[in-house]
């Protein structure tokens, strides 16, 4: 079995001087994980780097259309699926018939089923800051490797495009939850500017906890006294919290070598900040390239161009939904609640979903990448 050690204290030792790796994932969530899921038969040396052990640290509502799921073996990790999601503005409240179910799933039992099929992969904590070339800096010193994959979220550690741009000038959304224990049969979401101008609000049940949250389109937006007040009109305490920020436009999937997916290449759905399966989507699109250059199918700067022009044929999409955040804003009061209550229709919500779904469609994680093949036999 791989030696798979995340090193704390006295144990992060440095890396030793020319360590050298043909692969280096930067980011050990959802999209590092896929695109080390496509190498595992490779028999490439690939390494993993993130600061905080496999799973430690959840920073998304964690839901996922459940096709997703069971088409990357995940089921395991699922904590409850849901056939309809039920929708409140100021004047209505709606149930959606989904056409496909969403499922709610554990973060960390999710990212160690994933990381379990990432064949030979090697995983060490170490905080990146930043590149030179092919050399990764980290906190623990460097590494160096022919191929290089940021999947570090928005910061974009690896890229060089001057000082990052930090929020909230940033084009970043604002997110906060609370975790209460407790359980509900439904998914819900609120767009209702009492509880925020731009952007909306969520209730996620996954088993024994609720998962209740604020978004923000707008960065200058501070989202703690509107989430503490969702919880209380759903009466539950407002505990265990959680945050984070969320890209809302995409950027280029390659820079100066290195491949981006994820956050860090603004895969995330604008307006639904949806950014899970689009991280598996386009890490997976990403593992794909990198794993033809390792079988000697073509070469880095062709894995470049393919990737670039697979991310930019999907541009469009993503900025369609850019439009359609900066719209919402403006239909508050009952033209919202028209539109609520139109598309509550069974057959107007299924089209508008499956569109929607084919941004990143599960049948594409579709067939799952060959297993670690086995060594050749030492001729006599």
């Amino acid at each position: 079995m791989p030696v798979r050690a995340t090193k704390r204290g006295a144990e992060r030792t440095p890396f030793g001087s020319g360590a050298r790796y043909d692969v280096v994932i930067c980011g050990a969530s959802f999209a590092g994980l896929a695109v080390a899921r496509e190498l595992r038969a490779s028999r490439a040396r690939v390494l993993v780097l993130d600061r905080y052990e496999i799973g430690e640290r959840q920073t998304s509502a964690c839901c996922a259309p459940t096709s997703w799921l069971v088409n990357l073996e995940l089921q395991g990790a699922i904590r409850q699926t849901f056939e309809s999601m039920v929708m409140h503005t100021v004047g209505a409240s709606v149930r959606w018939d989904l056409p496909e179910p969403f499922s709610t799933f554990d973060y960390r039992s999710l990212c160690e089923l994933l990381w379990a099929q990432c064949g030979d992969a090697e995983f060490e904590t170490a905080k990146v800051d930043g590149r030179t070339g092919s050399v990764v800096h980290t906190d623990r010193g460097d590494v160096e490797a022919g191929l290089l994959v940021d999947c570090l979220g928005w910061r974009r550690v690896l890229g060089g495009e001057g000082e990052p741009i930090q929020p909230p000038e940033a084009t970043l959304s604002r997110g906060l939850e609370v975790h209460p224990h407790g359980s509900s049969p439904d998914l819900q979401l609120w767009v209702d500017p009492r509880y925020v101008p731009s952007g909306y609000g969520w209730s996620f049940p996954a088993g024994s906890e609720l998962r209740i949250g604020i978004g923000s389109y707008d960065p200058r937006f501070h989202v703690k006294e509107p989430t503490v007040r969702l919880a209380a009109d759903e009466r539950r305490p407002a505990e265990r919290y959680q945050g984070n920020w969320i890209p809302h436009r995409f950027r280029d999937a390659v820079e100066d070598g290195v491949f981006f997916a994820g956050d860090s290449a603004g895969h995330c759905i604008p307006m639904s900040a949806e950014g899970i399966r689009t991280a598996w989507y386009f890490g997976i699109a990403c593992g794909r390239e990198l794993a033809a250059v390792l079988a000697g199918r073509q070469s880095h700067e062709q894995a470049l161009e393919r990737y670039a022009a697979f991310h930019e044929e999907h541009r469009w999409k993503f900025e369609w939904m850019w439009l359609n955040q900066r719209a919402i804003r403006h239909l508050h009061g009952r033209p919202l609640d028209w539109l609520a209550r139109f598309t509550s229709r069974r057959r107007v919500i299924h089209y508008l979903f499956r569109k929607y779904l084919n941004v990143a469609p599960a049948s594409f994680a579709l067939p799952a990448p060959p297993q670690v093949r086995a060594a050749l036999p030492v001729a006599a």
